[in-house]
């Protein structure tokens, strides 16, 4: 790098321990290369995506908007490989006898460029906080902190003020012990384009090993409960403003059949889940989360469940956002490609015994949060959508 700094303070605290999916395994002793990535396996499922453009219809997929899940499959399988225990929504290092640290790491992705264009950078640091601690979040763990990258081709402070602000805001929402505790500004002229920045972002956390949640005590009649999403949260984008750009609709004009403009709507900042997550699973009988990001329902959900075992998922147990609507039909988006893009209104997942969900739902009647009984598991492979 032609210029970097180390923005606030470094990452010091001796007490501070600290991310995404089901793990594929536990890391047997705390070398560095058992740091988690971003990088997570899939099972096949039998639900898959097909391309409208292949039978004629014309309708806009993922792949053809230029991401192909297909290829981040392949390159994961390749690398578990390289580097064996790859794989989850979290990465679990063993410290002493009683806690695991717990590592995520992951970006906002082309919702920036929406950002870019209605200039609201308010929020995109709270979907960066939101991408990593509610992967933690999955296998039990609290977030203790977190670290930041900010690249740019030129820096304007006060804009990475007002990114970085919405970071800090995102750790305070989730909880998070310590904060942010460090990061990194990069500047690098000729790297990005006039008036663009990345952002990357990991969580640090911690779990009892006698509290992990891994699904492996998942079975058959467990029911599924999901966590309403703000939105798209930070995937899709590319499909997104693809259909944007065809639709006819400016990001100013009003969403078809909501009450805000189309860019508000697509700059809704990702829920964080955590505080609401760890008090269900104070309470017991939650078995597994998906958080519901890159691959939707369809390569998400299995990544919880033990062998042999699969998932009935009720579409109409839930109203589908109006965002999600527009998407499909201005898009021509069929059902299969939508499931396996999009979070489609429900951005966490959670498996939880009968008992349990009666517990969930009947709080969720009083009004003390939103919650859906949207499916349960079954005998079988992959997701069936009813």
């Amino acid at each position: 790098m032609e210029s970097q700094m180390m923005h606030k303070a470094s990452f010091v605290s001796s007490n501070s321990v600290a991310n995404r999916c089901r793990f594929s395994s536990i890391a047997s002793s705390p070398k560095p290369s058992s740091i988690a990535t971003r990088r997570t396996t899939r099972r096949a499922s039998p639900v898959l995506s097909m391309s409208k453009k292949d039978d004629g219809t014309g309708g806009f997929t993922y792949k053809d908007s230029g991401v192909d899940i297909d290829a981040g499959a392949e390159l994961v399988r390749r690398i578990a490989k390289m580097s064996p225990g790859i794989g989850g929504f979290s990465g679990l290092i063993p410290r002493g006898d009683s806690y695991y640290s717990v590592f995520g790491m992951d970006g906002v992705g082309t919702k920036l460029k929406i950002a870019f264009e209605t200039g609201m950078h308010e929020t995109v640091g709270i979907d960066l906080v939101a991408m990593s601690v509610n992967d933690i979040v999955t296998c039990g763990a609290k977030p203790l902190a977190f670290l930041d990258y900010y690249g740019c081709g030129h820096l304007d402070v006060d804009l990475a003020e007002t990114v970085i602000k919405g970071i800090v805001d995102g750790c305070e929402l989730s909880g998070c012990t310590y904060g942010l505790k460090g990061g990194e500004t990069a500047e690098m002229p000729g790297f990005y384009a006039e008036g663009e920045y990345d952002l990357v972002g990991c969580a640090y956390g911690e779990v009892k090993k006698d509290s992990v949640i891994d699904g492996k005590n998942i079975v058959a009649g467990d029911v599924l409960i999901g966590l309403p999403s703000s939105g798209l949260h930070s995937n899709g984008y590319s499909l997104a403003r693809r259909v944007v750009a065809e639709s006819g609709f400016s990001l100013k004009d009003q969403l078809p059949g909501g009450s805000i403009a189309l860019g508000e709507a697509l700059m809704a900042p990702t829920v964080i889940y955590v505080k609401q997550v760890l008090e269900m699973i104070d309470q017991g009988g939650v078995k597994g989360m998906a958080h519901i990001t890159g691959g939707g329902f369809t390569d998400n959900i299995p990544r919880v469940l033990p062998d042999g075992l699969g998932v009935v998922v009720h579409t109409d147990a839930w109203e589908l956002p109006p965002l999600f609507s527009f998407i499909q039909k201005y898009g021509n988006v069929e059902d299969s490609e939508m499931r396996r893009t999009f979070n489609m209104g429900i951005g966490m997942v959670m498996v939880v015994s009968p008992e349990a969900a009666l517990r969930i739902l009947g709080e969720a009647e009083n009004g003390d949060y939103v919650a859906y009984r949207i499916g349960h598991v079954i005998d079988g492979e992959g997701v069936t959508y009813l």
